[in-house]
């Protein structure tokens, strides 16, 4: 991150937010506080997971599928998210595709969201080699929102099943290494995102190693409130669709 102050995203006129990510924890490492501050000013965010993570525990996937579901919602409700949806795409070996994309515009189309979040695609992330599953969620989501937003793209979306095109504003990238734009939070905020991981309980015993939450997520948000001018604050690389507010 750069030391020139990040400019804070306008989200005025914002109703809706559909967040996109391959697996249950992905929105929760920092992202979730700016979830918990959008929900708190009465802006109603869905969550929409490709997989249920069932292959990220060191017992049998279809034991570990229904507890990270479970472990998911009750991490939806630390930060005010009441939509989730688990679309059960086989987790390790989630695909880039047009069945992929497709089920990502449909949900665009019923969400209706002003912008949509999802991870980091590039190869290299996260302080190493990204995940193929981040890498498969991050393009199609990309194309799952422009293909929401074309008439001529799966047109069954409108024809069989009465779902209308959908233009999304805002295309937002949690985690990327250079964000164009800061979320500011609050205390509160942290204290839910903490609490967010921390509902990963199943999970995040199975990696001993695993820092706690409480313990680097509060830096990873104060480093970000410092280039956004504030305590704390969640940093994105943000794509304008066309329709941003201050654009």
């Amino acid at each position: 991150m750069t030391e020139q102050q990040l400019p804070r995203l306008d989200t005025s006129g914002w109703e809706r937010v559909l967040c996109v990510v391959a697996h249950p924890d992905d929105m929760e490492y920092g992202a979730s506080a700016a979830v918990a501050t959008w929900a708190r000013a009465g802006i109603e965010v869905s969550y929409l997971l490709l997989t249920s993570g069932e292959a990220g525990m060191q017992r049998p996937p279809e034991e570990v599928g229904p507890i990270r579901a479970e472990e998911q919602r009750a991490a939806c409700a630390e930060v005010g998210v009441d939509r989730l949806e688990i679309l059960h795409h086989p987790d390790g070996m989630l695909t880039y595709g047009l069945e992929l994309r497709r089920d990502i515009a449909r949900v665009v189309r019923q969400v209706r969201p002003q912008a949509v979040v999802t991870g980091v695609w590039e190869v290299e992330a996260y302080g190493g080699l990204n995940q193929a599953d981040h890498r498969a969620a991050g393009l199609a989501t990309i194309d799952g929102v422009r293909d929401a937003d074309n008439t001529w793209v799966f047109r069954e979306l409108a024809d069989e099943e009465g779902l209308a095109k959908w233009h999304t504003t805002a295309l937002l990238v949690a985690g990327h290494p250079e964000p164009t734009h800061a979320v500011a939070v609050d205390e509160q905020a942290v204290r839910a995102s903490v609490r967010s991981l921390q509902a990963h309980q199943a999970y995040l015993a199975d990696l001993p190693n695993h820092p706690k939450p409480d313990e680097f997520i509060p830096p990873i948000l104060v480093e970000t409130g410092k280039a956004a001018g504030c305590d704390y604050a969640v940093g994105f690389r943000v794509y304008d669709l066309g329709g941003l507010a201050g654009s």
